[in-house]
């Protein structure tokens, strides 16, 4: 049959033989437009039936591979430096703490020889005190036999004669007279001469008592300025030594702190050389699988991103997981270092900020450690450190950010917070030292330009 451009020509349009290979109009026999409508419906209705294959796994840079090696070098060395110092430091530390411990022993001692020079001070001040009484009563007697020698000498005069005197032998009656005023002159004289010898011994005794009573208060006083600075060269010593002790335990604490950030940071430097390791067998492996595979066509003008609502329910599932596990520990305490896959944690010095609010000695969370507890919930590991999370999933412009995604924030030095983002513009995040787990509007100043996607 003759044939037309696109179809049969009419009978003696030319040529005789007629084709039997079908040309644009007739397909074994069926229509070129059916044909296409069976295509078009077979692969709208099945989607990725007609043409499946897996999708291109990321395949990380190997300069990027040789960085994190180097980062866990040097993490590693930073480790060793850092116990090596900390032994030096504990060491030091020991002797400070005994040093402390004699300091201590020599301030007892100190207090002690106190006590007992002013024991002997207030002993000596009661010795003064009795020597003064007794120089009091020997002038009370001294007094007293003064009186009675007035007296006689009174007396005398009073009877016209001095007893002892010429006359008054010669104005005697008789013999027996004169021999009893001569006893009673001889009586009268020892009378005088003991009450002279007892003034002399009362005035002796006075001035052995006061230079006695001055010597003991001396030496007393001596011994106390003695006592009294021992015992302050004591105690200073002791201060120092608990200084120098107090300050090597804050230096061991800052080294323990340090140490054990140096040891979160080799961790996640493993992790990450392990992750990005995986991703380039994985890639490996989905290239040698690839390599046969014949590719799907894309369709003309089709150049769009599947959102969240169509990559399928068990993604969606995971994302509320994860958004569900960050929201349920909101007003828990931010804790500087804090936060591990199981839920709070103590935090650990830094020394600054978190110090001086007392993160150490709190349970909660920092801002990595919410995002390591969220995502552990799905079986995602992620490092204890904000730079390396965001170098942990897929970077998406921040203006396609989709709740599930972990928004960051940096400066010069680098990636210093990160958030989960929550949709609707809001997010969860831990802010600083002092607040607490919180939902907030999100803050564009200082925010990274990309978010990572890590479902």
């Amino acid at each position: 049959m003759p044939r037309s451009r696109c179809g049969y020509r009419p009978a003696g349009a030319g040529t005789a033989r007629q084709s039997r290979r079908p040309r644009c109009g007739v397909v074994a026999g069926f229509p070129r437009a059916l044909v296409l409508l069976f295509v078009v419906v077979l692969t709208t209705a099945i989607p990725g039936a007609a043409f499946s294959a897996p999708a291109q796994p990321p395949n990380p840079d190997p300069q990027r591979i040789r960085e994190e090696r180097a980062e866990v070098r040097h993490a590693a060395d930073r480790v060793r430096v850092l116990a090596r110092r900390l032994d030096d430091v504990e060491s030091e530390l020991a002797g400070l703490s005994a040093v402390v411990g004699r300091s201590l022993e020599r301030v007892n001692k100190a207090r002690i020889d106190l006590r007992r020079a002013e024991r002997a001070g207030r002993a000596a001040e009661r010795a003064a005190r009795a020597a003064t009484a007794a120089s009091e009563a020997a002038d009370r007697r001294l007094v007293r036999s003064r009186d009675r020698m007035d007296d006689f000498i009174e007396g005398s005069y009073k009877q016209g004669s001095v007893l002892g005197s010429i006359p008054a032998f010669v104005g005697a009656d008789d013999a027996g007279d004169a021999l009893d005023r001569a006893s009673l002159l001889r009586v009268l004289a020892r009378s005088q001469l003991d009450v002279l010898d007892e003034l002399r011994a009362a005035r002796v005794t006075k001035a052995n008592q006061d230079a006695a009573a001055r010597e003991a208060a001396l030496e007393a006083e001596r011994k106390r300025r003695a006592a009294e600075r021992a015992r302050v060269e004591a105690e200073t010593a002791r201060r120092k030594a608990v200084s120098a002790r107090e300050s090597r335990r804050e230096e061991v604490a800052q080294l323990r702190a340090e140490r054990e950030s140096a040891r979160r940071r080799l961790t996640a430097a493993r992790a990450e050389v392990e992750t990005l390791l995986a991703q380039r067998d994985r890639h490996r492996r989905w290239l040698e699988a690839d390599r046969d595979e014949p590719r799907p066509p894309v369709p003309a003008g089709d150049s769009r991103s599947p959102d969240r609502a169509e990559t399928g329910s068990a993604a969606s599932s995971a994302v509320e997981t994860v958004v569900s596990r960050a929201l349920s520990q909101r007003g828990v305490t931010y804790a500087w270092g804090g936060g591990d896959a199981d839920g709070a944690t103590r935090g650990i010095r830094d020394g600054g900020v978190a110090d001086a609010h007392g993160d150490y000695r709190k349970i909660g969370f920092d801002c990595s450690g919410l995002m390591v507890y969220a995502f552990a919930g799905i079986g995602i590991r992620l490092p204890h450190y904000s730079g390396y999370q965001y170098r942990a999933g897929e970077r998406v412009p921040l203006a396609r950010k989709q709740r599930g995604d972990m928004l960051f924030w940096n400066d010069g030095g680098g990636v210093h917070h990160v958030a989960l983002y929550l949709g609707d513009g809001r997010m969860v995040e831990a802010p600083y030292s002092g607040a607490r787990v919180r939902v907030t509007e999100v803050r564009y100043a200082g925010i990274a330009p990309y978010a990572v996607r890590l479902l």
